[in-house]
């Protein structure tokens, strides 16, 4: 009775401890599975009884007589500070264990045969940060348009995007770090965008001088540079001096924003340095003081622009290390600055051509060809200025791809009709061409057979020719049609010509004689072979404008051979031009045609006065006529590839 009691406390204790956490419920289910294997294996004691009643002993006497009781090796932290108050009859100590870690929130580690008890430290959970929401903004750099799809969007982390992707400052008044906004955009420039922003979130955005935007929340416009709050200095407001008077303003947007107004006549511009920045509490160290007064009337700058304005067109600059603003002449040590500017575009060597000499006087540029680099060194306010007109110009070139398709049409008829005769040699034989058309030679012994055909069985006797006479009869007529067809394609870049030439070649030769000796003199006959090339060239230059319009600067220049070339003569030749400016939409085709080419030729040989009477003249004379008309088109399409 007494044994079964204790069996059904230490279940009860068990299941009461079950009910925890499911990693705590895994945890000793492998603690019982490691003692159970021990128990059967290495460890024998753990499967010996305990009968043990104690009261506020130390849990590390506790164990260390459980240990020496049942031959088992067991290792307990001397750290721990539990008091046991249990009584166990008759239990095997595996179960002891196990109810010691569920009671008291303790772990056991094995080391072979070893147990160490340790307090338990549950794991430390690894918790994964939700991953950021993307922003759904694209900025067009080209054309300077933003597009963007917001979703209750942090206004921080889109006035961040923003920033980075359009280079442009957008500042945000207190308490919009966790404002949410919801708008979409498509196509807008960046100040038209961030206008309708605002409208639709009830925020309000102002641009300042400098380019820089100010969104803040609608009702809050009061407190906006020129009706919120202005700091204003009475000792320079309307303060005059022996060369002129000064009145500076001082307005304060809040978060150390700051813009100021001035309207000085005749005014040293070195006292109003020093106004401005004793007012905003700037820290400044001023090397000479800046010759020369000035007169001006500006509002809402900032200090940086205040000073660029003021030193432009003087020999002082500024330069700003940490908190602390240099001002001094452009060549003292530490007022000069350098900055690398790395092109992303654009050629090296053009763009060192393109910065105007106004800008480069003063300030020493260099370049990089190994990372397509500008170098420029000199005071802060012209690096700006040129570092300003290099990123202006370090655009996307736009690429054209100009496909061209030449079509020739040409007709051509040559009619050549006659009779021939004349004392050849032995090679002319009896033989030609009868059909179609007529080319034929009749050699003497055809002729003789002929004339005594004729002869035979009449009084008449036409008698024989010579061995060596021959007659030749034609009656040929030729056409001839031909379509020729090409399609090249040609890439250049934006202003840049590009070139297609397409052509024959021929030769015709010149013989030399020259006599070598006196005495006896020997003939040398020196024969060279000259060229003639006739083309169809196509010069085209192609320049987009903002509209994605492409304007092409075309110049076709057509030459052919027309005819058979003399002896040893140059053949002759046709060549027709033209230039045309056209503007066409980017895909679209152009058609430039119309060239048409027509030859005629006609030329007879013959007996004279016999080849002009009629009818007799087809005995006595050869002729050959013939007509080509040759069209050419040419048909151009512009694709423009970024």
């Amino acid at each position: 009775m007494k044994r079964r009691l204790s069996n059904l406390l230490f279940v009860a204790c068990y299941l009461f401890f079950a009910t925890g956490s499911f990693a705590q419920e895994n945890r000793l289910v492998e603690i019982e599975k490691r003692l159970e294997a021990l128990s059967e294996s290495t460890v024998p004691g753990l499967n010996e009884k305990v009968d043990i009643s104690v009261s506020d002993v130390q849990i590390q006497e506790f164990v260390r007589g459980l240990a020496n009781n049942n031959k088992v090796n067991i290792s307990i932290d001397p750290k721990l500070n539990i008091m046991i108050v249990n009584n166990f009859a008759n239990e095997p100590l595996k179960n002891v264990l196990v109810f010691l870690c569920k009671e008291y929130d303790l772990t056991i580690d094995f080391t072979g045969s070893i147990l160490s008890i340790s307090k338990y430290e549950a794991p430390v959970e690894v918790v994964t940060p939700k991953p950021k929401k993307a922003l759904n903004i694209q900025f067009d750099a080209s054309k300077q348009l933003i597009s963007w799809d917001l979703n209750r969007d942090s206004l921080r982390s889109v006035a961040k995007k923003i920033t980075q992707l359009t280079g442009k400052n957008i500042l945000l008044s207190p308490g919009l770090e966790n404002y949410f906004v919801m708008s979409y955009i498509q196509k807008l420039p960046l100040e038209e965008a961030l206008k309708n922003l605002s409208f639709s979130n009830k925020l309000k955005t102002n641009i300042s001088d400098n380019g820089s935007f100010f969104i803040e929340k609608s009702e809050d416009i009061s407190k906006v540079s020129g009706t919120g709050r202005t700091r204003t200095n009475n000792r320079t407001k309307g303060q005059q001096s022996t060369s002129g008077e000064v009145a500076i303003k001082i307005n304060d947007h809040g978060s150390g924003i700051f813009s100021i107004d001035i309207d000085a006549i005749d005014y040293p511009i070195a006292e109003i340095i020093k106004n401005v920045s004793e007012q905003l509490d700037i820290d400044y160290f001023m090397f000479s003081d800046p010759k020369g007064t000035t007169t001006t009337k500006v509002k809402g700058i900032s200090y940086e622009d205040m000073l660029a304005f003021l030193l432009r067109g003087t020999a002082h600059t500024y330069k700003q290390e940490g908190k602390i603003y240099l001002i001094g002449e452009r060549k003292f040590e530490g007022l000069r600055s350098s900055k690398v500017i790395q092109l992303q575009y654009r050629n090296l060597d053009q763009m060192l051509e393109i910065i105007p000499a106004e800008l480069k006087k003063g300030i020493e540029i260099k370049e990089f060809s190994e990372l397509n680099s500008i170098v420029l060194s000199g005071s802060t306010p012209q690096i700006r200025e040129v570092a300003t007109f290099i990123e202006e110009l370090d655009k996307t070139v736009p690429m054209i791809m100009i496909e061209v398709i030449l079509l020739d049409v040409r007709k051509g008829k040559s009619i050549k009709t006659g009779i021939r005769a004349g004392l050849g040699g032995d090679s002319v034989t009896t033989g030609g061409t009868i059909f179609p058309g007529i080319d034929f030679n009749f050699s003497s012994k055809s002729i003789n057979s002929f004339l005594n055909a004729l002869s035979a069985g009449s009084a008449v006797n036409l008698g024989q020719v010579t061995p060596n006479f021959y007659v030749g009869l034609s009656a040929i007529d030729n056409t001839d049609n031909a379509n020729v067809r090409s399609m090249p394609k040609l890439s250049t870049l934006n202003g840049h010509n590009a070139n297609l030439t397409i052509g024959s070649t021929r030769y015709y030769s010149i013989q030399t004689q020259s006599l070598v000796g006196t005495q006896n003199p020997v003939v040398n006959t020196t024969q060279q072979f000259n060229a003639v090339q006739a083309n169809l060239s196509i010069n085209i230059t192609p320049s987009v404008s903002g509209d994605e319009q492409v304007t092409l600067d075309i110049q076709v220049e057509i030459s052919d051979f027309i005819g058979d070339p003399p002896a040893n003569a140059p053949p002759p030749s046709a060549t027709s031009s033209f230039q045309s400016l056209v503007r066409v939409r980017n895909g679209d085709m152009v058609v430039l045609g119309g060239i048409e080419r027509v030859e005629k030729s006609e030329s007879s040989t013959g007996v004279p006065i016999l080849s002009r009477i009629p009818i007799l003249k087809w005995l006595f004379s050869s002729r050959s006529k013939s007509k080509s008309k040759t069209i050419s088109t040419v048909f151009i399409k512009p694709t423009i590839i970024y």
